[in-house]
């Protein structure tokens, strides 16, 4: 809720730029006080009636009353009340903001590889798995208003998360990924199939799916190449990543005897295959040789897969000007009744 007067707003940058009426009312308001508090200290006070005397002495060292030591209470009743007429002519109201938010959405299934291969640790200082789930989760953050689900894979495929729009329960999901949940392998087909039957039933504008693997299709019923011919079909957009730096990496591994130690193993990526995948349904193939490039093609991805949305947005208002009159007008009526009783001075 915001406080307007004459639909203006409460910081000073926002009244001089937007509403030059209610700012001149403001104005004019405190020059009118200012006048008033200038005539009563410069001549009401000073000149009020007064009855000549050849000796005041004796009055100068009688001492005030309470009536004449708080009379001054009558000039701050009609101050206030004249501030507050001020600013009942300002037209203050509040206003309750509603947004109706449309948009053509964007179903993307994001296929994650949680084969052993992406324990190397040519992602410094943290494995392949870990960085990828970390730029997931801000690609997932950045999005809007688009329904999302996560796919993993090693020998075989499942959905971690369906299609949703609980970003918090999806991010939840991607941090509970990890390695040993699925028998080891690389089906890349199972998965693109899977990705592809989540969304095959979708009513999007835009259906994508963002794959990201580590190594060559090694298991599965279903070839790379057929499943994403079946994506083509079905409208379906596929972006692959080939993750890893050429030539060896280090991989960990956990000797029985002398704990863990590392060995390295040649990064084995099918980009010719996963060039294909995207070439056939209207994609792009990527290859992140470290977590800043990686980092850099899910902003890529981000920024190709714009949502379009339309926000039609209005304000209700509620008129609060006859508070502050109502309070005005009793001020003044007090400062009138105590001038004409309690404060009521003889000429």
């Amino acid at each position: 809720m915001n406080i307007e007067f004459s639909g203006l707003s409460i910081n000073i940058v926002d009244v001089i730029k937007t509403n030059i009426p209610a700012l001149v009312i403001f104005i004019a308001g405190a020059l009118v006080i200012a006048v008033m508090v200038w005539y009563h200290l410069r001549y009401k006070r000073f000149k009020s009636a007064s009855i000549k005397y050849s000796d005041v002495r004796i009055v100068k060292r009688a001492a005030r009353s309470s009536r004449q030591r708080y009379r001054f209470v009558l000039t701050l009743l009609r101050v206030l009340a004249v501030a507050l007429f001020v600013i009942a002519f300002a037209r203050p109201r509040s206003g309750t903001e509603y947004k109706e938010v449309t948009s053509e959405g964007i179903d993307i299934l994001l296929a994650l590889d949680v084969s052993s291969s992406m324990q190397a640790e040519d992602f410094k200082p943290h494995n392949r798995l870990y960085v990828a789930k970390e730029e997931i989760k801000k690609f997932i953050e950045h999005r809007l208003n688009d329904r999302m689900g996560l796919v993993v894979f090693a020998r075989y495929s499942y959905t971690q998360c369906p299609l949703t729009t609980d970003y918090g329960v999806l991010l939840n999901f991607v941090d509970a990924v990890d390695f040993g949940q699925i028998e080891d392998g690389t089906a890349i087909g199972m998965a693109i199939a899977n990705a592809v039957n989540r969304l095959r039933e979708s009513d999007a504008k835009s259906k994508v799916i963002v794959l990201l693997t580590d190594g060559d299709n090694n298991a599965g019923e279903i070839d790379p190449i057929t499943a994403a011919n079946l994506a083509a079909a079905l409208d379906i957009k596929i972006y692959t990543i080939g993750a890893g730096k050429k030539g060896n990496a280090m991989y960990p591994y956990q000797d029985p005897i002398f704990g863990k130690r590392y060995v390295y193993q040649p990064t084995k990526i099918d980009e010719k295959t996963l060039k294909e995948i995207a070439e056939r349904t209207g994609g792009q193939y990527f290859r992140a040789r470290s977590g800043e490039e990686l980092e850099e093609i899910y902003t890529r991805i981000d920024e190709m897969e714009k949502t379009e949305v339309k926000v039609a947005a209005h304000v209700e208002y509620r008129e609060l000007f006859y508070y502050f009159a109502y309070i005005g007008l009793l001020l003044l009526v007090l400062e009138m009744i105590l001038a004409n009783t309690y404060f009521k001075k003889l000429p």
